[in-house]
């Protein structure tokens, strides 16, 4: 079994530590808001993640940077696959990550590397051949009748080795050769989790399973009673609340608790490559979490990947993990994305479904204004439509994104920004009750159906948008297909509209359009941004008797 790593090895988010050279991307911390800073200036990611074989061939990757800079990114998901680093144990090929670096530093874009290393979408087949062949060195997991699985064990100290070699050889290799950080953050493994049983029964795993919980686990859990996700308190509380004794006894043996015991496996192995990768160059490093559907069990999906049930144990197991990701396929997007929002986990979204879904827009419009996002990246971007909604977002977005910047993370009173989306429930249903909530001194209302569009020519599931709070009476509002009122917070006097002005921002000032009146506003009632287009709108309000 791998052995315990103590909870002071390293502190949650890593925020610029003074071992850190400050020109090195990193994270630091603005209020409750962690932020991405690239050459020294922070950094919101208006992303795609390329499929997984796009990056394999540079020349193929080549055909794709049109559409690549048409979408208007400016960040570039990319898979690093083990087995083309290393076909030979110990001997390293990256010229065609060096090429890849040289395309998207050609196209002004930044790249997140993603590490298929040990696990890629649970299984293992990214690694490389003198892996696969030898699995009396390399064990494989077993589901619970013995059945060996193409999937690397989490508990075989040789599989933690031989991808940590490879992570930490990665890693020197892009301090040397990437000296202007086209490179801005790494993520590790990929949607990492079990299959088809609740926790691996290998040999190794069976003898963890039957040893002691971790002291350091279970004085972890012990100082967080108050603060453990409902699931962990709920297992914790059914066996006795137990400070000692093995997993069984502490956890259960149901696939819930056998669940708790493989996420402190996968945490504690990606705890390990996390630190052998930073040693070697301490870029911003995350993992990714494929999300369980309503009603499975632990091995029904992926088991024990970082999910918001499991936070406790992966933010113990795995403290040099910088944060924890969604890849999102279902259609509650914004009740999954506040899950993974958390004063200790900032929110990135590397995978927002596939490219070309016509709510990916109001998703990103959302995750920015209300969940102090520090990026958004649909899977599959080279495979974009063309016109697709997302290029005009993300054009509005890149406009205002240091306007973002400044106002991330303010809570209470002081918050000046915030986002808004109907929810969506896993069968499809739309919430499409109209959000309220208060900005200064005003309350606004935020409405999902278009009032002058036919109700069979809109769909409301992909409206949203987000508002700032620029001055005492005066707002930013962008976004596509909401309708916003206002009103006084305090109810004491009638709120008007002084002037509504659509426009731009270039070089951080507002560039002004038409002069939006009349029509336009509904005779002063409301400010309108129709469906079908992103659009920017100032806002200026007045109080009346």
């Amino acid at each position: 079994m791998l052995r315990n790593i103590l909870l002071a090895t390293v502190c949650g988010l890593a925020l610029g530590g003074a071992a850190v050279a400050q020109d090195i991307p990193r994270l630091e911390k603005q209020g409750t808001a962690a932020q991405l800073f690239v050459h020294d200036k922070p950094f919101l990611m208006l992303g795609g993640e390329l499929g997984n074989s796009t990056a394999s061939d540079p020349a193929h990757l080549a055909t794709h940077w049109p559409v690549l800079t048409k979408a208007g990114l400016n960040t570039v998901l990319a898979p690093v696959e083990w087995d083309q680093i290393e076909p030979q144990q110990g001997r390293f090929d990256f010229s065609v990550i060096d090429a890849v670096i040289e395309q998207a530093r050609a196209n002004n874009t930044k790249l997140v590397l993603l590490w298929f290393g040990a696990w890629k979408n649970s299984m293992s087949t990214y690694a490389p051949a003198w892996i696969k062949h030898d699995s009396k060195t390399y064990s494989r997991a077993r589901d619970e009748n013995g059945v060996a699985q193409d999937i690397l064990s989490a508990f075989d100290k040789d599989n933690l080795d031989a991808d940590k070699k490879a992570f930490a050889a990665l890693l020197a290799h892009l301090k040397t050769v990437d000296r202007d950080h086209t490179v801005v953050m790494i993520q590790i493994e990929n949607e990492i989790g079990m299959l088809p049983s609740a926790r691996d029964h290998s040999a190794e795993a069976d003898k963890a399973f039957k040893a002691p919980v971790p002291p350091a686990l279970m004085t972890a859990v012990q100082q967080r009673k108050g603060d453990l996700t409902p699931e962990l308190k709920a297992l914790w509380d059914a066996n006795g609340n137990k400070t000692k004794g093995t997993w069984a006894e502490v956890f259960g043996d149901a696939p819930q608790g056998r669940e708790v015991f493989q996420a402190w496996g996968y945490a504690v192995f990606t705890n390990e490559l996390t630190l052998a990768g930073k040693a070697a160059y301490p870029l911003p490093m995350y993992v990714n979490a494929a999300l369980n559907a309503p009603g499975k069990l632990p091995g029904q999906y992926p088991s024990a990947g970082p999910l918001p049930h499991l936070f406790d144990i992966w933010k113990i197991g795995a403290p040099a993990v910088d944060f924890l990701a969604i890849d999102s396929y279902w259609p509650d997007f914004v009740g999954w994305a506040r899950k993974f929002r958390r004063d200790d986990n900032p929110l990135f979204v590397p995978e927002a479904n596939h490219a070309g879904r016509p709510e990916a827009a109001a998703n990103a419009f959302f995750v920015f204004g209300e969940l102090d996002a520090m990026g958004f990246s649909p899977f599959s971007i080279e495979d974009l439509p063309d016109n697709d909604p997302l290029i005009g977002a993300y054009a509005v977005l890149d406009q205002l994104t240091p306007l973002m910047i400044e106002h991330q993370g303010k809570t209470g009173k002081a918050r000046t920004m915030r986002g808004f989306k109907p929810p969506i429930a896993y069968d499809g249903t739309v919430d499409q009750t109209p959000q309220s909530f208060n900005l200064g001194s005003y309350r606004f209302t935020v409405t999902f159906v278009d009032p002058w569009t036919p109700k069979d020519k809109q769909t409301p599931a992909n409206h949203g948008g987000l508002i700032i709070q620029t001055g005492k009476d005066e707002f930013i509002v962008a976004g596509t297909g909401v309708t916003v009122t206002f009103a006084d917070a305090s109810g004491k006097a009638q709120v008007g509209m002084e002037q509504v002005i659509e426009g731009g921002y270039k070089d951080g000032l507002f560039l002004e359009g038409r002069w939006l009146n009349g029509d336009q506003t509904h005779q002063g009632r409301h400010l309108r941004l129709p469906p079908g287009q992103s659009g920017i709108q100032r806002l200026k309000l007045y109080r009346y008797d």
